[in-house]
C-alpha cells in the first residue's frame, strides 16, 4: 500500500511538472510579446519596462520557467517587493503575489465544492439506488426521467432563475453570498446555499444514472445471486453487496468532480458573483494576466492530481477484489 502511494505521489510531481512546463510554455514563449500581456491592459511603458525586467524577458525561456519554478520553493525578489514561498508568481495588474490571491479566494471556492458535493452525492446516488432497487417500476421511470432533464440543464440559465424566483420574489432564500464559517456558520450555510442546489444539478443527475447502472449491473453479479441463494434478506444483499460493488465508478468519478471543483466553479461563481477561484481566473482573463492564469491553472491541476491518488487509495477499502501491490 505504501509503495503504491509513493509511485502514486511521484508519478503525480512529474505530471504537475509536465503541465506547468507546457502551461508556462504556452504562455510566455509563444507570445510575441508576454510582458506587454501580463502589464495587463492599463499599462505604461514604464510599468511595461519593470514587467520586462521582473519576468526575465531577455534570458532563454528555459531560464525563465527554473526562475519560476525554483521560486515556488525558495521565493523570489521582484520590484515591487518580496515573494514569499511558495510563490507561483507575481500578478503586476493586481500587485500582488499569485499564491496570496489564490488563498484569499480559495474559502470560498472550498466551501462551495464542500456543499455542493454533499448535496449532489445524497441526492444522486440515493435516487440511483431507489431506480436499481425499484428497477422497471414507476420509481425508476420518475429518476431515470428527472435525471435527463437535470443533465440537460445549464447553470447560467437555472441560477439566474432561480436567484429570480426563490430570492427577488419570493425571498425563500438569501442573495448569494460568502461568509467566514468560522465566525457565523448558520450565515455561512444560508448565504450558499443557493448556489450549492443550483450547482448541485447537473452533478445529482449524472450520479443518479450512474449510480443506477452500477448497482443494476452489480445485482446480476454471481456473488449477489449466491448471497440470495444463501438466504440473505434482500436489504443485506442490497446494502452490503451490491452497493459496496458498486461504489467504484462513483468513487473515481467523484474523485474527478471534486478536484475539478476545487480548482474554480467558474461559471457557477460568475453567476452568483462569488469571489472565488473561478471568478479569479475570468478576471485573469479579462485582464490580460498571464502569471495569474499559470497560478490558477497549476492550482487546478494539483487538486485533480491529488484527488485521483486519494481515490486510487480508496478503492482498496470499498472493494475487496482491489488489491495494491
Amino acid at each position: 500500500m505504501y509503495r503504491f502511494l509513493i509511485r502514486r505521489i511521484l508519478g503525480a510531481v512529474v505530471i504537475l511538472l509536465i503541465i506547468s512546463a507546457v502551461t508556462f510554455f504556452l504562455f510566455f514563449a509563444i507570445p510575441r510579446d508576454p510582458a506587454r500581456l501580463a502589464c495587463g491592459k492599463l499599462c505604461t511603458p514604464e510599468s511595461l519596462e519593470i514587467v520586462r525586467h521582473n519576468m526575465g524577458i531577455d534570458e532563454p525561456v528555459f531560464l525563465q520557467y527554473w526562475h519560476w519554478l525554483t521560486a515556488i520553493f525558495t521565493g523570489r525578489d521582484f520590484t515591487y517587493g518580496h515573494c514569499d514561498a511558495p510563490c507561483l508568481g507575481y500578478s503586476f495588474v493586481n500587485q500582488e503575489p499569485i499564491f496570496n490571491a489564490i488563498v484569499d479566494r480559495f474559502p470560498t471556492t472550498l466551501s462551495l465544492t464542500i456543499g455542493a458535493a454533499v448535496v449532489f452525492l445524497f441526492f444522486g446516488v440515493g435516487a440511483g439506488m431507489v431506480a436499481a432497487a425499484r428497477q422497471g417500476r414507476a420509481l425508476d421511470k420518475i429518476a431515470s426521467s428527472a435525471s435527463l432533464l437535470g443533465a440537460s440543464m445549464q447553470i447560467y440559465f437555472v441560477g439566474v432563475l432561480a436567484t429570480w424566483i426563490l430570492v427577488d420574489q419570493t425571498q425563500i432564500l438569501q442573495r448569494p453570498t460568502y461568509h467566514d464559517f468560522t465566525a457565523n456558520p448558520v450565515a455561512w450555510a444560508s448565504g450558499l446555499l443557493l448556489p450549492w442546489l443550483v450547482l448541485s444539478i447537473i452533478f445529482t443527475a449524472n450520479y443518479t444514472r450512474m449510480t443506477r447502472s452500477s448497482m443494476v449491473e452489480q445485482l446480476s453479479e454471481d456473488y449477489v445471486r449466491t448471497a440470495r441463494a444463501k438466504g440473505m434478506s434482500t436489504r443485506t444483499v442490497f446494502l452490503r453487496f451490491a452497493w459496496r460493488g458498486s461504489m467504484g465508478p462513483i468513487v473515481t468519478i467523484f474523485g474527478v468532480d471534486l478536484g475539478v471543483l476545487l480548482g474554480g466553479a467558474i461559471i457557477t461563481e460568475q453567476t452568483f458573483s462569488l469571489h472565488g477561484i473561478g471568478e479569479l481566473s475570468i478576471k485573469a482573463v479579462e485582464n490580460q494576466d498571464l502569471p495569474m492564469l499559470l497560478g490558477v491553472v497549476l492550482v487546478s491541476a494539483t487538486a485533480i492530481v491529488l484527488f485521483n491518488i486519494v481515490v486510487d487509495a480508496v478503492y482498496a477499502f470499498i472493494d475487496p477484489r482491489v488489491r495494491l501491490n
